[in-house]
């Protein structure tokens, strides 16, 4: 038996000794989606009776009892930059609370105002080195794990290693716990005909060997679609998905023409299906980067020819992107959206690429006369380029307001464009 495999037995634990480990007052970092500790979440309320004001961070995903449970005010309680549905729910039992904040930014500040001490991930087997991977995720995790002086680990054979990603040495570990669930699989979301159409303009906008950025949902992977008769496509983007990792395989990406991490694929974390997950840690050229780096609008900027291509939830006739919020309501966060608009802005040769439908599927106009009241503002108008919606293609870079309304309303949903019209002209915006 070798020292990391007497340590690896040493350590290894049961359930309860993992939840034992989190006492009262700990700052616990989950590992996000991909790499999330999904038994111990599912049993973190047990620990409520006995503990008070543990707070944690952690992704999206799941719906955990100690996340909506209301029982949990005062024993455990979370924060996040990004929501989905449970942990929209648990705000409005008050167990949650929203970070306005870059993806790229998270985790430091994080680290700077509220250090974790605590640490817990479903991670990879250990190698013959005695190392564990979070291969999934590179969001906060790798800046707040050197605070942590409690390290919990839940050991899934189904879990890929990817080079680039958080690596745990045994003799760091407090306790493990092996368990043996299937990885977080995201569902190709299906494309319309409309989506279709857009992905069919955006492409209009991507020339061979131009590196790329791509959202999650059915209007990337429409766009993916009709990407896929491109050459040596580069890739730097926030998220690896299913379509990145068909045109990876397909050598539709092969980051030949990149100027900078040339042949390179980056991302920062991973959420898509089991071929992905094979991609990622087989192809010798995946490379996951954590978001302060891989984010960093800087970063972004160094790739010549980065064409970013995201969705939003409105905008307003001036050029104004709310991508995170319906009003006041949360529905996500902000994400990479405006380090990516930023980003491409400012790379030599790049777009900043909005695409979107037209109309919501209530036949709500998401180019509005302005946003709605309460809502976020993700993308400031002084950083969008290109907007794209099954009607065409606006370009607001270096327009005026005059220039920019006209454009939008060009693009705008038909029954829409009257009253927009209309309110332009009551704003002097337009004669």
């Amino acid at each position: 038996m070798t020292e990391f495999e007497a340590l690896y037995a040493q350590k290894k634990g049961t359930l309860n000794d993992c939840l034992k480990a989190i006492h009262s007052h700990a700052r616990v970092c989950f590992a996000g989606d991909g790499n999330q500790p999904n038994t111990v979440l599912e049993h973190l309320h047990e620990i409520a009776p006995r503990v008070e004001d543990v707070h944690c961070i952690k992704g999206h995903e799941g719906n955990f009892q100690c996340v909506t449970d209301p029982a949990m005010n005062g024993h455990i309680s979370f924060t996040t930059f990004l929501y989905g549905r449970t942990l929209m729910e648990g705000q409005k039992n008050r167990n949650v609370s929203f970070v306005p904040s870059d993806i790229c930014d998270y985790g430091s500040f994080m680290a700077q105002y509220r250090p974790r001490n605590v640490f817990v991930a479903a991670v990879s087997p250990m190698d013959e080195r005695g190392y564990f991977c979070v291969g999934l995720t590179n969001m906060w995790e790798s800046d707040c794990f050197p605070t942590c002086d409690t390290i919990i680990l839940e050991v899934n054979p189904r879990l890929p290693r990817v080079k680039g990603g958080l690596r745990i040495n045994i003799r760091d570990v407090t306790v493990l716990m092996e368990v043996d669930y299937p990885p977080l699989i995201v569902p190709d979301a299906e494309t319309t005909d409309i989506e279709e159409k857009i992905g069919e303009n955006v492409a209009e906008l991507v020339r061979d060997g131009d590196t790329i950025q791509l959202g999650i949902g059915s209007m990337p992977n429409a766009v993916g679609h009709h990407l896929m008769d491109k050459k040596d496509l580069g890739l730097h983007t926030e998220m690896f998905t299913s379509i990145m990792g068909e045109m990876i395989r397909k050598g539709v990406i092969t980051g030949a023409r990149k100027n900078y991490n040339k042949g390179l694929h980056i991302g920062c974390f991973a959420g898509g299906d089991l071929a992905l997950y094979d991609t990622l840690a087989t192809n010798p050229a995946v490379r996951l980067q954590p978001t302060r780096v891989a984010v960093n609008p800087a970063e972004i900027s160094r790739n010549d020819n980065l064409v970013s291509i995201n969705t939003i939830i409105e905008m307003d006739i001036t050029g104004q992107v709310c991508s995170e919020s319906i009003g006041p309501t949360q529905f996500s966060g902000t994400g990479g959206a405006f380090c990516f608009a930023f980003g491409a802005l400012h790379s030599k040769g790049g777009k900043g690429v909005l695409a979107f439908q037209a109309a919501t599927k209530k036949g709500v106009s998401k180019i509005a006369s302005q946003l709605k009241p309460g809502a976020a503002v993700s993308i400031p108008r002084n950083y969008v380029d290109y907007v794209v919606t099954e009607y065409g293609i606006a370009h607001l870079r270096g327009r005026s307001v005059k220039e920019r309304a006209l454009a939008l309303i060009g693009i705008a949903h038909p029954e829409a464009r009257e009253e927009l019209r209309r309110y332009a002209k009551e704003q002097f915006i337009i004669v």
